[in-house]
C-alpha cells in the first residue's frame, strides 16, 4: 500500500538546547574555578562538611535543574513534545485550530466541559497543514481537509483509482469504524470544495470496510511477580497495541501480538487467535472484537 508519510515524531532524536552534566561535573567545575581565584581556600573545599562547600553542592544541584528547565521548556514548543496549551499555540501558527469532539454544556449541573480533539490525532492533523496550501490534489492535501472535516473521523485513505478518480476510505472514530452516511457526506463536502478539490478530480468517498477479529490467548508465568497483576499489564500492552493497529491498512500481525503480551513476568504465550496474520489493504481497517487472556499457571 502506498500513502502520505510523515515524518515519525517518535523516531526524532530528543533536542538538547543545553548538554546536560550530571551534579559531580558541574561541582567539580565550579570548585577548580573558585580555587583558580581563592587557591588557598583548598582545604576548607577538601571537606564535605564546610558550608562553602555545601553551598557549591547546592548550587551545581540547581543548575542541573535549571538545565532541565531550560530543555524541557523548548521541547514544549516542538512538534514532537507539545501538548495541551503549547501545542494549540504551535498549531495555530500553521492556521490549525483543534478540533471540538463534544460543545462545552456551560448550563448543566455540573457544567461540562468540552471533549477536544486529543494530542495525538491534533498533532498528526498539524503535519499534514501545509499540504492544505495546495490545490493540486496531492494525496497530503485531500488526507488533510478530509481528517479536518469532522471530528469523528478517525483515519482517512486516499487512492488513485483511475485517471481523474480519486477514493476516500472513511473509517470512524466511533463503534466498530463504520463510516455513517453523514459523515460520509461531510467529508464529500469538505473535499469538493472550490479552493479545495482540482477541477479535473472526481472524488469518490466510502467507508472502510471493517475487518472484525478477536484475540484469545494463555498466558503462562514466571514464579515471582503476582500473576494477575502481570496479566493485567499483558492486558493493557495488548489493548494499546490494537488500539495503535486500528488504522485504515495498517495489518495486525501474530509477531506483534506476541510481542505486546510476552512481557516483564511472562514465560510463554499461546496464541490461539487470530490464527494467522491479518492483512489490511487500503480500503480496510481490523477492528478487534474481544480480548480474553487466560491465565496458565506459574511455570514450575
Amino acid at each position: 500500500m502506498t500513502r502520505f508519510t510523515q515524518i515519525d515524531l517518535e523516531n526524532l532524536p530528543a533536542p538538547q538546547v543545553v548538554d546536560t552534566q550530571d551534579v559531580e561535573a558541574i561541582f567539580a567545575r565550579k570548585r577548580d574555578a573558585l580555587l583558580a581565584l581563592a587557591p588557598d581556600l583548598a582545604p576548607v573545599l577538601a571537606l564535605e562538611s564546610e558550608p562553602l562547600t555545601m553551598y557549591l553542592q547546592r548550587d551545581a544541584f540547581d543548575e542541573v535543574l535549571l538545565r532541565a528547565v531550560v530543555n524541557d521548556g523548548a521541547r514544549a514548543v516542538m512538534p514532537a513534545y507539545a501538548t495541551g496549551a503549547n501545542l494549540d499555540q504551535l498549531a495555530a501558527f500553521y492556521g490549525v485550530a483543534r478540533l471540538v469532539l463534544a460543545p462545552a454544556q456551560p448550563d448543566a449541573t455540573p457544567p461540562v466541559a468540552a471533549v477536544m480533539e486529543t494530542d495525538s490525532d491534533f498533532r498528526s492533523r498539524m503535519q499534514l497543514a501545509l499540504e492544505a496550501q495546495t490545490t493540486a490534489g496531492t494525496i497530503g492535501s485531500y488526507l488533510f481537509f478530509a481528517r479536518s472535516a469532522d471530528p469523528r473521523v478517525r483515519d482517512i485513505a486516499v487512492a488513485n483509482l483511475a485517471p481523474g478518480v480519486v477514493g476516500i476510505r472513511v473509517l470512524a472514530e466511533a463503534g466498530d469504524g463504520s463510516a455513517p452516511a453523514d459523515l460520509l457526506q461531510a467529508v464529500e463536502t469538505a473535499l469538493n470544495d472550490d479552493f479545495v478539490r482540482p477541477l479535473t478530480d472526481l472524488v469518490q468517498v466510502k467507508s472502510a470496510v471493517i475487518v472484525p477479529y478477536q484475540i484469545a490467548a494463555t498466558l503462562t508465568f514466571y514464579d515471582g511477580p503476582d500473576s494477575a497483576v502481570v496479566l493485567e499489564t499483558s492486558r493493557a500492552a495488548v489493548t494499546a497495541y490494537v488500539a495503535a493497529r486500528r488504522l485504515i491498512g495498517e495489518n495486525v500481525t501474530r509477531s506483534g501480538l506476541f510481542a505486546a503480551l510476552h512481557g516483564a513476568g511472562v514465560q510463554n504465550v499461546v496464541l490461539a487467535s487470530p490464527a494467522a496474520d491479518i492483512e489490511i489493504d487500503g480500503t480496510r481497517a481490523a477492528f478487534c472484537t474481544d480480548i480474553t487472556l487466560t491465565a496458565g499457571g506459574v511455570d514450575a
